[in-house]
């Protein structure tokens, strides 16, 4: 018989694989376009930015741990919000989760894959196969070959995902330390990491608050294992490790990926640029090597992917358990695979890969998902105002600091960047309107 929980190691890599993706190697590329842009074009105040959101990432982290182990329910904020607020609330952060945190995101992901994988058959992201762009079909393919995979259940697909993260971690550690041991072969940036006066000047301007977007869209993921808390081995002990763990080795990872961008290639190199990875590789290693890399980068971002597919159709499991209208959703193979609702996040993200805007719809995931997040952590005062924790609950580190710090940051970013730009701001209301009215279609029908 198979095992039909996740253990601790996919719980840490879950975190990890979710939060490493198209972020890290797309949003440097917008934060170096000039101030008038929108960007930060500062080394230390791009440094700092980064540190801050990992910090901030850390403080809901441990928030979630408690409200997790005390909810005890998987779906993550649908879940959390149901029983927080009330069963609406849950419903629409629900349906925005399906819709934009894991549908659009998979969506990137894949055209992210897609992208670094072009270069090795000799072809541009604009060529065409059939009518359609060829990183469309790459990405769409990689799709399919990681549904294969979770259908088949929860010990195939986890080993899957711990293997995928290794391959992962293992070229990012590779992709840090070839720039200094091939230093002879490029030149690199002339880049000044020191603060100057300047710097200060970005870091407490409205750019910098907006900026924070991009690092928040990078590090979401952090409460990736939030999601699968009623299908993970001992969640009392493994879901807080796993979301704190993961939560500081990506920090790390991406405070020296960004020195690496930086220091390798100048900010006129990066800007706007989807591809970073490959943009530094094959200045270091010459177009040949760099295409490999490039390459192989496509392949290990299929653990993001991955990652995604167990997460996902939690939610849309929940939510066919918890509505009759969606109840064929709610069902799960014998190995413990939800097959219909992996087969509904499969539609809505090939969906997008053929509807996407890399940019906008970042921006548009970093700030809505922000605000569902806010609102799960904001709920770790009404637990403890109810008293509702008993002696599975992991209080959370910190409290009542650590909850504050992520609101103001959160509330503060998205305050900024809607006052910049408040079309974003009605995507994402326009988003919520059809999941209300699907919601009160669905309490008709089981009156």
């Amino acid at each position: 018989m198979q095992n039909k929980k996740y253990t601790r190691s996919v719980a840490v890599n879950m975190v990890i694989a979710n939060m490493i993706g198209t972020g890290i190697f797309v949003s440097l590329g917008y934060q170096v376009l000039p101030i008038t842009m929108g960007g930060i074009p500062d080394p230390f105040a791009i440094m700092v930015i980064w540190l801050l959101g990992g910090i901030i990432s850390l403080c809901g982290a441990t928030v979630y741990g408690e409200i997790a182990t005390t909810i005890k329910k998987s779906g993550g904020e649908y879940a959390f919000l149901s029983d927080l607020y009330n069963p609406l609330m849950g419903f629409v952060s629900g349906w925005i989760s399906i819709i934009v945190g894991f549908s659009a995101a998979i969506a990137l992901l894949a055209l992210a894959a897609g992208e670094y994988f072009v270069p090795l058959l000799g072809m541009s992201a604009k060529d065409l196969v059939g009518g359609v762009y060829i990183i469309k079909v790459i990405g769409t393919a990689m799709i399919l070959l990681v549904v294969i995979v979770h259908v088949r259940g929860i010990k195939f697909g986890g080993s899957f995902q711990n293997y995928l993260t290794y391959l992962k971690l293992a070229l990012i550690a590779v992709f840090l330390i070839f720039p200094f041991l091939f230093i002879g072969n490029y030149h690199p940036a002339v880049v000044d990491f020191a603060p100057s006066e300047s710097s200060w000047n970005t870091i407490f301007s409205g750019s910098f608050a907006s900026a924070l977007v991009w690092v928040f869209f990078a590090y979401s993921g952090w409460n990736a294992s939030a999601y699968i808390v009623g299908s993970l081995e001992n969640p009392k002990k493994n879901l807080p490790f796993s979301l704190v763990v993961g939560t500081v080795i990506v920090t790390v990872i991406y405070m020296l990926m960004n020195f690496v961008f930086m220091y390798v290639a100048e900010f006129h190199e990066l800007q706007g640029k989807p591809d970073l990875g490959y943009i530094v590789a094959k200045k270091v290693l010459g177009p040949e090597m760099g295409l490999i890399f490039s390459a192989v980068f496509s392949i290990a971002l299929l653990s993001g992917l991955s990652a995604m597919f167990i997460a996902a159709p939690r939610v849309v499991q929940e939510m066919g358990k918890d509505h009759k209208l969606f109840k064929v959703l709610g069902k799960q193979s014998e190995s413990g695979a939800p097959v219909l609702a992996i087969m509904t996040i499969m539609v809505l993200s090939v969906t997008m890969v053929f509807f996407s805007s890399f940019k906008d719809i970042i921006q548009y995931v970093g700030i809505t998902l922000s605000f569902f997040a806010m609102l799960t952590v904001f709920g770790v005062f009404i637990l403890r105002a109810r008293k509702q924790h008993d002696e599975d609950t992991v209080k959370s580190w910190g409290y009542p600091v650590t909850p504050i710090i992520f609101i103001i940051f959160s509330l503060g970013m998205i305050v900024s960047f809607v006052w910049s730009d408040p079309w974003k701001i009605a995507w994402s209301v326009g988003t919520m309107i059809p999941a209300v009215i699907i919601y009160y279609i669905s309490k008709r029908a089981e009156k």
